[in-house]
């Protein structure tokens, strides 16, 4: 290559580069110019960065109207992130989405929505112990409603608190969701019921004064044993161990133990899931006893004297927390008594912890005069609003009082209409209008108050026996009680329909009707068989809380049949039908604390009968009895009873079925109809005129957990019976009868056994019978009835 050429060459290739060069840094100028450009051009059109379109995507049954509501965003607001991401948890909130999303495109803000699915049905599967209306008024998921996963986690977890309740913790629920079209599903919940988990033992630590065996008797959950087949207190329940710690504190409060708490309580669940072991550990403290019980009134026009009846501890006695209660609830009521409604007791209490003594003081002073703006009745969802306030004795605008709330709690308790535990609930508001007046909040839990029932069994008086009867306590909600009822048994029989109206025409009135039909065999005892068919009204009413007084009229067919040449003469004597028209009236009073198991207080009746305002039996029957009760010992139950009647006819025989029976239940250790006057050549019992009977009675506890359902008693029965005068005066010498007394005396005991209760009597001792009477030792009842 030449010179000439070299030198071209490398002016060609600088002017290359410096070319390359000019445009490399006119690139890099444009890129710097464009890198500032751009703000300012943003900033500029800052104007377009409004929403100008919310978007809606996915939806099927919401309406895009409805989604927009919950956005935090609204047209011609800015993309703000925070705004939107709000916005998208709000829609997650509502449960009707199962995914959400939020995008911009431009100027539109994209909503973008999976639904949730809709329920088209739910079924339950697998559930024997739990009925399904139980699981479904208890789930939240059901037909038409939106479908969600945590819902169905819910309502699982819900299922198994009820079968834990039933005492299955090893009881399994598995959800199954099975998809349908549109955007349903159906959703069925398996149950593995497994087997129940009972408690297998109870132990107590830290108790000295009594026994794991006492204090066993006190709570209400029990050890598993055979014969508890029919109940659930053997099952863990959390709730009833949290109840099983309130009555132990009950039980030690209320025998001195101040200080006593329960310092843990604890339920371990064995590896196999079929067994508790239930422990509560406690401590007792000292034992206190009362130094001073004193009354402090600073009520002038209440006289100290009217209220010291009304204390219940005495100095001496162990400390009582139920008694502190029970004289509070004494003072009001013995307040409101004397004519003073606004009245303050609190109980002051001041413990020596060195001497273990205690010192008492119940201050009266006088309290706010508060008035009853108005009473609110909520739960009766069958129960006729009525029914309940006529049971309150406190109305609007009378003055408060605590004592008539607490008695109208009890009346509606007694109504029988609501459950045992919380089923009546009365808490007083102040009001927001008047500073001196109060609102009465009455809440009621509605049980069930319809039955069906049968039961089979056997007596020594009618022998072996099956009934089945239906009855409402609460007809249509109105307080009334209607039931019927079919007995069939080898010596008595009966069909029968009542009806009972507890507020007749309004007023404070019981009135009501029986019809019945029976047929009673006597034979063995009194040689006839009895019918009888016909009704009872009946209407009573109460002068006070004790004082009761009712009057009845009856009107029967009665009429003999099944004689036979053997039955007595003056027996057959009677034989045919007869029509009775009688009216009767009872006076009752009663204090006793409960009508159905008493253990303290008494109560006397006295009860007439005339017979011959129509029909053809003529004759008036007087009758009195009464009996006592107390218990001196915890547990030792005293009771003592007696009874007369007297029968006189008018111008005529007493027919032999409105005699008097002495024997049986009326004097154990004889037979039915065993002490009665009878003839002596047919050996049939014939009644007497009069009759006057007595019993005294020991109820004895054997120590054995209460559950057990044992309960036994020492008695003593006496009788003494008149012969019939009609026969005795007409000369008749066949007749076979003593007015001596007869007695006896033995021990017996009543057993709520798994099938029904069992009770049994046996007569160690009989005095006093005579030749022809006819003795037994034994009497046994025992039945089942199921509902």
């Amino acid at each position: 290559m030449t010179l000439g050429a070299r030198l071209v060459g490398a002016l060609v290739c600088r002017d290359m580069t410096r070319i390359v060069m000019t445009r490399i840094v006119a690139v890099l100028m444009i890129l710097v110019l464009a890198a500032f450009a751009v703000p300012q051009r943003a900033f500029a059109q800052s104007d377009s960065d409004t929403i100008e379109i919310i978007a809606v995507q996915g939806n099927q049954r919401v309406e895009p109207a409805t989604i927009r509501t919950y956005l935090t965003v609204r047209e011609g607001d800015t993309f703000d992130p925070a705004r939107i991401d709000r916005s998208i948890k709000n829609l997650f909130a509502t449960s009707l989405f199962a995914d959400v999303s939020i995008s911009r495109q431009g100027s539109t803000l994209l909503v973008r929505v999976v639904e949730n699915p809709i329920v088209n049905r739910v079924q339950i599967e697998g559930n024997n112990k739990i009925k399904d209306e139980d699981i479904t008024k208890e789930i939240q998921l059901r037909a038409r409603v939106i479908y969600t996963r945590t819902k169905v986690q819910q309502d699982v977890e819900k299922i198994l608190e009820l079968y834990r309740r039933k005492g299955r913790f090893a009881a399994r629920v598995e959800p199954k969701v099975i998809e349908l079209p549109q955007n349903r599903v159906d959703l069925a919940f398996e149950i593995t019921e497994g087997q129940p988990t009972y408690v297998r033992t109870i132990n107590f630590v830290g108790n000295e004064s009594y026994g794991d065996g006492d204090l066993r008797s006190v709570i209400q959950t029990r050890e598993e044993r055979w014969w508890r087949i029919f109940s659930s207190s053997d099952t863990y329940d959390p709730d009833r161990m949290n109840y099983d710690r309130e009555l132990l504190r009950r039980h030690y409060l209320q025998n001195g133990f101040a200080d006593f708490e329960v310092i843990s309580s604890v339920a371990e669940l064995s590896p196999n899931r079929e067994n508790f072991y239930m422990t509560f550990t406690i401590k007792e403290g000292p034992r206190y006893k009362l130094t001073k019980v004193d009354l402090d009134v600073q009520i002038k026009d209440v006289p100290k004297e009217n209220l010291q009846r009304a204390v219940i501890p005495q100095v001496g006695d162990w400390f009582n927390a139920k008694q502190i209660e029970d004289t509070v609830d004494a003072i009001t009521d013995a307040a409101g008594a004397s004519g003073y409604a606004f009245v303050d007791v609190s109980p002051q209490v001041q413990r020596d912890p060195e001497a273990h003594t205690i010192a008492e003081t119940f201050h009266v002073r006088e309290g706010p005069r508060v008035f009853v703006e108005r009473i609110d009745i909520t739960g009766n969802n069958v129960t006729v609003d009525k029914v309940l306030r006529r049971e309150m004795i406190l109305a609007e605008g009378d003055a408060f009082n605590t004592a008539k709330v607490r008695r109208s709690k009890e009346r509606l308790q007694n109504l029988g209409f609501f459950k045992e535990e919380g089923g009546v609930t009365i808490d007083n508001v102040r009001s927001e209008t008047y500073p001196d007046r109060t609102i009465l909040k009455v809440k009621v839990e509605e049980d069930n108050t319809g039955e069906i029932q049968f039961g089979v069994g056997y007596s020594s008086a009618s022998g072996a026996l099956f009934d089945i009867g239906i009855s409402q306590r609460n007809l249509l909600g109105t307080g009334n009680a209607i039931s019927a009822n079919l007995s069939i048994a080898q010596q008595n029989s009966q069909v029968s329909l009542s009806y009972t109206n507890p507020y007749f025409q309004d007023r404070r009135v019981v009135a009501g009707f029986d019809l019945v039909a029976s047929k009673s065999d006597y034979s063995k005892y009194t040689g006839y068989t009895s019918n009888t068919y016909g009704g009872t009204a009946r209407i009573g009413f109460q002068y006070n809380e004790n004082l009761y007084q009712r009057f009845n009229y009856q009107a029967f067919l009665q009429s003999l049949s099944g004689l036979t040449n053997a039955t007595s003469q003056y027996v057959r004597e009677q034989a045919g039908s007869s029509f009775l028209s009688q009216v009767s009236q009872v006076t009752t009073f009663d204090k006793r604390n409960n009508i159905i198991d008493p253990t303290r207080g008494y109560f006397i009746a006295l009860n007439s009968d005339l017979a011959g305002l129509g029909g053809d039996q003529r004759f008036v029957r007087g009758g009195i009895g009464g009996a006592i009760y107390t218990m001196p010992f915890d547990g030792w139950i005293i009771s003592a009873g007696a009874s007369g009647v007297y029968i006189v006819g008018l111008g005529q025989d007493v027919k032999i079925y409105q005699r008097s029976q002495l024997g049986g239940q009326s004097l154990r250790g004889f037979e039915d109809y065993g002490a009665s006057p009878r003839d002596a050549s047919t050996g049939d019992a014939l009644g007497g005129d009069w009759m006057v009977t007595g019993n005294v009675e020991l109820r004895v506890p054997l120590g054995l957990p209460q559950d057990v359902g044992i309960k036994t008693r020492l008695f003593t029965d006496w009788g003494i019976i008149g012969p019939p005068k009609s026969i005795i005066n007409s000369g008749a010498a066949s007749v076979l009868y003593s007015t001596k007394p007869r007695g006896s005396a033995g021990f017996g005991f009543d057993w709520k056994s798994p099938v029904g209760v069992i009770s049994v009597d046996y007569a160690l001792f009989i005095v006093g019978a005579q030749p022809f009477d006819r003795k037994t030792h034994f009497r046994i009842n025992f039945g089942q009835r199921f509902q």
